[in-house]
Formats: structure tokens, C-alpha cells, sequence
């Protein structure tokens, strides 16, 4: 299929004619980086509800020589509202079969890779190994592939990972709104979608084929998971694709505005940078490098106080650990991004990862750092 149109519906697409996409893609357009003062800095960092505005200051070049002094007004904000606490999971990967053809993507179709899908006796198998490290908390992940892993395949899978685990979340292809109501009646608590880049000339560039290339459909998937259920919503861009800074205002910008409309929905922000995959080990960041990294993890906190932000294992461990200690109060443990990695693999890794460190020795880490890492910190009735 040749991709003419990024914003073109594909047959079994569902348009829910959301205003946000235009908002966000008109504001981004907007953002002009280089035209900030250090007083502009300031003045942000000292503002109580901070602004659409604000957001872009502190993403701002500028910004980028001001960050001793906004990690010091991060760490106390991150600490009023979420304590000493540390969020921990870990990701699950069932399968990596996937019909789109994305670039940058280890599991992409055209890459020559050892494809699998586990069986339910694996998943289970899988789900008590991962149970046994004293985690609450697991992430659901496939290739988009609706052929190979199909909802019916994703929501079993799921309803038996809420057997063990008290959080259930899934990082899929995108679903419409019914689709995501079967995953929420199966256990599934919270959907994370990235959109990858918010230029929609980049993302036509690099999504050759399969339903990835639909551009408003995947920035939509948040809203169709809310409507069908789902309490909370995670949003990301991969930094690196292209330019970080408008990128990441538009992932922050977009998750604020699905929270003004949906109040009661948790949102989650993520900051994945690109990695070198299987068969292709000169992906890499470019630009992005720790500093302008961080400088991201601090804008998201600082413009969206409440929201959780995660650091993955794509980051070496010392910037994971650094980072909860200014912003960041998430992080993933223990972590396999392979297919059955938590027992006998079966199937290649998405990308490589920065941090293997076990769950034991992530929480380690956490308690020496003076934090608690926290399970789950929710109680059904």
C-alpha cells in the first residue's frame, strides 16, 4: 500500500472527529524555540499554574542553560505530589509479528527477525515468573499486527495477567472505541500510545506501509481508549525521529488537552529515545542527547504536575536513577524485549535495551537513593 495520504481512514478505521489533532498540530506549528530569554526562564519557573506558553519556555534553547536551576524547582514540586514514592512494572512482549513497515522499528515487517507468539500456556508461564519478583503491575505489549495477534488473542492474554497483577496496562496497535471497551471488560486499566513524531511529513516518511500510516488515527487512539473505558492514557513521541523540541511540546500539549476534556482519566508521559534495533545498529538519537533528555522529563513535570512520567530501560541505569530524584516517578524493571524473555525466548528484541537490571536491584537502588519503591498503590473492593 503506498502512503499518500498520512491522514487518510483505512477500511475498519473509525472516525471519532476530535478538534484536538488540529489544535495541536496548529500551536506546534507555532512553537519557534530560538526566541526565548532567560528571564522568559525564569518567569515560567515561577508561575503556579504554568501555561501552553510556559511549556514552550522551558522546552526552549534557552531553557537548556538554565537546568540546575529547574531541576531544583522540578525536585520539589515532584516531591509535594508524589512523596518518596517510585512507581515499578515490567513489560510483557507476547508477540512481535507486525504488518507495518516503520523504519526505525526492530519488529517492523521487512526486518528480517525471528518472529513469535506465545502461546496462552507460555503467557501464563511468563505471567508466574514475573509475578514471583514482587511486582503488581504489567504492560501488555505486541507487534501491530491484527492478523498475528488479533483482540480476542490480546484480551485473553490480558484477562489472565489481571489474575495476577493488580495493574494491567497494553501498548498496542491502535483500536477503535468497541475494541477498547473488550480490552477494559478483559482487565486492561490504561492504554500507551506514541505517536512517534507529530510532524505529519516525517511520520508519512517514515511509515511506509500498514495501518500505521493512518497519522490521525493513531494521535486518536487516547480518546477512542477513553471513551471505551479505559481510566488512564499514556503519550510519547520517539525522541530522535525529528526535532525533539516540537515533538515533545506537541506529546505534552496533546496529553494536557485530553486531560482538560477528561479529568478523571490518569495520564502518563513517556520519553523513548531511538535506539539502535536488530539489522540496524546506526539508529540512534542524534540530537537528543541526556541533557536535552532530561530537559524534556523537567518541562513535562513541571507543565503537567499531576501526570506520571516514565523513564524506560532504552536509558543507562544512572540516568534512570538521577532522574527520579528530579522528575521522573516511574520507572521499568527486570525487563525482557524479547518474546518470552521472562522464561525461554522464542523471539527477537524491539530495540536493545540500556538497563538490565533485575527488579531486586532496581528497587535496591531506588531505597539506597532514599525512595520507596511502590508496587501498586491502588486497592480494589
Amino acid at each position: 500500500m503506498k502512503n499518500s495520504n498520512p491522514f487518510a481512514y483505512q477500511n475498519g478505521m473509525i472516525d471519532i472527529k476530535s478538534d484536538i489533532l488540529k489544535i495541536v498540530l496548529d500551536e506546534t506549528s507555532k512553537f519557534e524555540y530560538r526566541n526565548y530569554t532567560k528571564d522568559d526562564v525564569f518567569k515560567a519557573l515561577n508561575s503556579k499554574i504554568r501555561t501552553q506558553n510556559d511549556l514552550k519556555v522551558l522546552l526552549s534553547i534557552e531553557a537548556g542553560e538554565c537546568l540546575e536551576e529547574i531541576a531544583e524547582v522540578c525536585k520539589n514540586e515532584t516531591r509535594a505530589k508524589f512523596g518518596e514514592n517510585i512507581n515499578i512494572f515490567t513489560p510483557l512482549y507476547i508477540s512481535n509479528f507486525c504488518d507495518s513497515h516503520c523504519v526505525y522499528c526492530g519488529f517492523n515487517t521487512k526486518n528480517n527477525i525471528k518472529r513469535a507468539k506465545l502461546s496462552f500456556e507460555a503467557i501464563k508461564t511468563e505471567l508466574i515468573n514475573i509475578k514471583k519478583t514482587g511486582l503488581e503491575e504489567i504492560l501488555i505489549l505486541t507487534g501491530e499486527s491484527r492478523v498475528n495477534s488479533d483482540v480476542e488473542y490480546i484480551a485473553k492474554a490480558c484477562k489472565m495477567a489481571s489474575g495476577y497483577f493488580k495493574i494491567v496496562g497494553v501498548e498496542i496497535y491502535p483500536l477503535n472505541v468497541d475494541e477498547y471497551a473488550f480490552l477494559h471488560e478483559n482487565g486492561v486499566d490504561y492504554v500507551n500510545v506514541y505517536q512517534e513524531t507529530y510532524n505529519p511529513l516525517k511520520y508519512q516518511k517514515i511509515h511506509l506501509s500498514g495501518e500505521k500510516m493512518s497519522f490521525p488515527y493513531r494521535f486518536n487512539a487516547q480518546e477512542r481508549a477513553i471513551v471505551g473505558g479505559m481510566r488512564g492514557a499514556g503519550f510519547g513521541a520517539l525522541l530522535g525521529i525529528d526535532d525533539f523540541r516540537k515533538d515533545a511540546f506537541a506529546t505534552a500539549l496533546h496529553a494536557n488537552l485530553i486531560y482538560q476534556k477528561y479529568p478523571f482519566v490518569e495520564i502518563s508521559l513517556s520519553v523513548p529515545r531511538l535506539r539502535p534495533v536488530i539489522n540496524n545498529s546506526r539508529i540512534n538519537p542524534r540530537d537528543v542527547h541526556e541533557k536535552e533528555l532530561l530537559q524534556v522529563v523537567m518541562a513535562y513535570r513541571l507543565f503537567m504536575p499531576h501526570a506520571t512520567i516514565t523513564i524506560s530501560t532504552r536509558e543507562r541505569a544512572g540516568f534512570r536513577d538521577n532522574a527520579i530524584k528530579i522528575a521522573a516517578n516511574k520507572l521499568s524493571a527486570g525487563v525482557s524485549v524479547g518474546i518470552g524473555g521472562h522464561s525461554k525466548k522464542i523471539g527477537d528484541e524491539q530495540f536493545n535495551i540500556n538497563d538490565e537490571r533485575s527488579v531486586d536491584e532496581v528497587c535496591k537502588s531506588i531505597e539506597n537513593s532514599g525512595f520507596y519503591p511502590l508496587m501498586s498503590e491502588y486497592i480494589y473492593v
